[in-house]
């Protein structure tokens, strides 16, 4: 009797499958019944070999063995799962199995597994494709009733291996060429490469760059409030004849640009009565689109904070463990328009919960699940379709599960409401031929927004909509209070997860449009279920650090970018380019670009990108590079920046771009070649990733003959040149010790009592100048000293969780120092409990900050480890070379 083997792609969609089929026994690593043998992979199994010829050590990388294009692409098992290959290379060579089911994952990779697999066991027999988009056992059943054929799956089988062996192709030929490159002078400098990892790179970099060019400008707007019978409303100055200037988009209708012109608004205004002039309208605002992977991880993000490793995560366990949600791995946010019964039934299902009742019972009773092409679109989906609930009720979810599937689950439903509506009243206020507007938002039919809980003017939707005051026809207006207020343009934002996902998506466009969004469909950067895994590529490869939310390339990050533009290697620095890439592969998934035509474009993009690190070495590398004012300290000649130094145009001296994984800024190694040391500086990374801080020198090495760089700890600071004590003749003393009343000075990285750098030692007060990154000032230490507190300080973060919080340091009777937090308004703790207390020297600041402002906790003397914990562990010198 033949039967058919079935593979799926984890243990436990094999599990599943053999429960909704029934009639399996259950052996070893597989199931088997009358029709059916059933095993599954435990993900990738296999993957490309690099060419025995070709397969040297990491150490030994040069460009002798570049490019590596192989004729063909070998397998290798994955050795920590090469005895689950083994099995289903048996199960497939057995007599009795006549044919194959590719049960894997109904996606691209899915397909990859399967076919890899097969190839592998050399696999003579047909194939059939199951694809699920729900793992309920009515859409298993379903599924199996409707295999399709291999024909039907061939043209994503290509596209699937075309983005294995061109990432293969790129990765290997990208990082091994500029490993080569950066190891040119010794050592090895591992520097990775990727066709959808650099480019995604680009993208931070080129916005941390704006960041770091910013210069703000500081403008003016005019505010007035003015008095009508029945109150007060407020208006903001603008200008009526203001048009968008392209070339300058922080100039705005209501900014004005110089101090003297808002004085004279004001001046015009003063006092003064004005005519008003008003329209409302009736306006609308749709639902959301249901969700796809990319648009749920950014919202996840937002909402919570989720990484979007994290929120795939939790809608893999949703839908393959709970089977309360579809398949999330989707670039789709419509549904099939045959789907109308399943939503019904997913409605009903919904409706059992008390959280959602009224709302699902609330759509099914009015009909409003009826065909809609905002919804239900066929020419809208691929081979999935949006993230929905499934009819299978959730039970014993996680609080992060929950928290997901709540957000799907709303999502649904709202999709269903009519328009939110809103009446918004736009008001002009004419002053001595001036021009105020205000505006006024008041919701008159909540619509979909009542699902997530607003009702109809609400007393705080009248009050966070603004609503106006009404003002009679033919009444003038008495100007009151008028002021011009002085503002600061601020910075491009820094990306988090959720809008680099969103400017992945649109190829390096960060797009909030939904209709630009969808135009961009298909052109972005990875796909939705491989977008997570890139960001924590970037994390692992320490190309990016995740502070709070946001995400910050390092100094690596920036070396690559340099080095790339340099060379001239347009394909990883613009992401609109790679963004083609991956359009292209989708458009091979609908057999419309052969798998021959993409694999030529990228074996052309691998000869360019080894033929240009091939051209250049680390002087001859282009890039916009500096021309230092100061001159070398050692012979006096130019010093000029190139690709990875700062280096003498004369003489051997020269010093690192990055100490510490810190990129240097040019104005930094300018003052620090005149004075022969700067800092404290923040920012360096040690090899753990932690930051800490340092002031770096430059002073003469007999051994080189020349200078060189090093960072000061100042862990020896108590002695002098001979093993005296210190001496602050000349100094100015910030205050007294609070331990003894001698003066307290600046010395290095810390603030010190004159006594504890004494011969001998007769004290041992010492203040760290850095504390939980918060740079202490000198003014503020004076403060300390002489009033008993600092200024509420608020760039403080936390060692736990990275989150910035504000705090006062204050000078306890002791002579110890301590946080104090702001008061709050907040229930008293309750009694018996003690309130927390807070150890500056040790840096345990609370997540939340104590509500009480008394709260102080003793520091081990004072906060004397603060400056140790800045440097690195093994920096037990007083100098380390850098």
């Amino acid at each position: 009797m033949t039967k058919t083997l079935i593979i799926a792609e984890k243990p436990s969609v094999a599990n599943d499958i053999a429960k909704t089929l029934g009639g399996f026994t259950k052996h070893d690593e597989y199931f088997e019944s009358d029709q059916y043998v059933l095993s599954s992979a435990v993900g990738h199994l296999l993957e490309i070999a690099v060419p025995e010829e070709h397969d040297v050590k990491r150490g030994k990388w040069s460009f002798a063995h570049l490019p590596m294009i192989p004729p063909y692409f070998a397998l290798n098992p994955i050795a920590k799962t090469e005895s689950r290959l083994k099995v289903l290379n048996k199960l497939i060579k057995r007599k009795d199995v006549t044919a194959l089911i590719n049960a894997c994952d109904a996606g691209r990779e899915g397909e990859l597994i399967f076919r890899l697999i097969a190839q592998n066991a050399k696999a003579k027999q047909p194939i059939k494709r199951l694809w699920l988009q729900s793992m309920t056992p009515g859409a298993i059943r379903d599924g199996f009733a409707h295999l399709r054929s291999d024909e039907e799956m061939l043209p994503l089988a290509d596209a699937a291996r075309c983005r294995s062996e061109a990432d293969w192709l790129i990765g290997i030929n990208g990082t091994r060429a500029m490993t080569a490159f950066n190891s040119k002078e010794g050592g090895f400098y591992l520097t990775t490469v990727g066709r959808v990892q650099t480019p995604t790179l680009s993208i931070v970099v080129e916005r941390e760059e704006k960041i770091k060019a910013f210069v703000p400008r500081d403008f003016w707007e005019v505010r007035a409030d003015f008095v009508c019978a029945a109150g007060i409303y407020e208006g903001r100055w603008l200008d009526t004849k203001h048009k968008k200037d392209e070339l300058d988009p922080e100039k705005r209708a209501e900014r004005l640009w110089s101090k003297a012109a808002a004085d004279s608004i004001v001046a015009a205004c003063r006092g003064r009565q004005g005519s008003v002039t008003e329209e409302s309208k009736p306006t609308t605002s749709m639902a959301p689109a249901l969700f796809d992977l990319t648009s749920l991880q950014r919202e996840a993000n937002s909402r919570f904070g989720f990484s979007a490793k994290n929120t795939l995560g939790l809608a893999q366990a949703l839908y393959e463990k709970h089977k309360v949600l579809t398949y999330p791995r989707t670039d789709s946010r419509h549904l099939p328009e045959d789907y109308l019964d399943t939503v019904k039934q997913a409605l009903e299902t919904v409706s059992e919960n008390n959280n959602y009742q009224q709302f699902a019972a609330q759509i099914l009773n009015k009909g409003w699940v009826k065909p809609n092409k905002r919804i239900f679109d066929n020419t809208k989906i691929s081979d999935h379709f949006a993230i929905i609930p499934t009819t299978i009720a959730p039970k014993n979810l996680s609080e992060p599960e929950q928290k997901l599937y709540d957000l799907v689950t709303r999502r649904f439903m709202a999709v269903f409401f009519p328009a939110a509506e809103f009446q918004v009243t736009t008001r002009y206020t004419e002053v001595s031929g001036h021009q105020f507007k205000t505006e006024g938002k008041v919701m008159t039919n909540p619509g979909w927004l009542a699902v997530y809980g607003k009702e109809v003017a609400s007393d705080d939707d009248k009050e966070n909509a603004g609503n106006l005051v009404p003002v009679a026809k033919g009444e003038k207006v008495q100007t009151d209070k008028i002021t011009a207020n002085g503002l600061v343009t601020k910075p491009p934002a820094r990306y988090t997860e959720a809008t680099l996902l969103s400017a992945m998506e649109g190829a390096g466009k960060l797009l909030d449009d939904e209709d630009l969004r969808e135009a961009m469909a298909g052109k972005g950067l990875g796909t939705p279920a491989t977008r997570a895994a890139i960001i924590e590529g970037l994390l692992n490869e320490k190309y990016l650090l995740r502070e709070g939310r946001e995400m910050i390339p390092t100094a690596k990050a920036f070396q690559l970018m340099t080095l790339l533009r340099g060379l001239g290697v347009n394909e990883l620095t613009a992401p609109e380019l790679t963004g083609e890439w991956e359009y292209k592969l989708s458009q091979m998934e609908k057999g419309k670009i052969s798998r021959e035509e993409f694999m030529r474009e990228i074996a052309q993009m691998t000869q360019i990108i080894v033929k240009r690190a091939k051209e250049y070495s680390n002087d001859t590398i282009p890039g916009d590079y500096a021309t230092l004012k100061t001159p070398c300290p050692n012979c006096g000649s130019v010093v000029k920046e190139n690709y990875r130094r700062f280096a003498c145009t004369k003489c051997e001296f020269s010093m690192s771009k990055t100490p510490g994984s810190r990129q240097f800024e040019v104005a930094e190694v300018e003052e620090l070649l005149r004075n022969r040391s700067i800092g404290p500086l923040q920012g360096f990374r040690s090899k753990m990733g932690r930051p800490f801080a340092a002031i770096l020198k430059i002073s003469r090495d007999e051994d080189i003959n020349n200078f060189k760089l090093e960072f000061d700890f100042g862990q020896n600071d108590g002695e002098g040149e001979n093993g005296e004590g210190v001496d602050f003749t000349g100094q100015t003393a910030l205050g007294a010790c609070p331990k003894c009343g001698s003066g307290v000075y600046e010395m290095g990285l810390a603030y010190v009592c004159e006594k504890s750098v004494a011969k001998p030692k007769a004290c041992d007060f010492r203040s760290g100048r850095i504390i939980l990154q918060q740079e202490i000032l000198p003014e503020q230490m004076a403060k300390l000293l002489n009033e008993g507190k600092t200024d509420l300080l608020p760039g403080f973060i936390s060692q736990r969780t990275r989150r910035p919080f504000k705090a006062f340091l204050v000078k306890g009777k002791d002579g110890k120092i301590s946080f104090e937090f702001e008061e709050r308004k907040a229930k008293a703790p309750a009694k018996g409990k003690a309130a927390a207390t807070v150890d500056v020297d040790t840096a345990a600041a609370p997540d939340k900050p104590v509500k009480k402002a008394a709260v102080k906790a003793p520091a081990k003397t004072a906060v004397k480890a603060t400056a140790k914990k800045a440097a690195p562990k093994k920096a037990s010198a007083k100098k380390v070379a850098a």
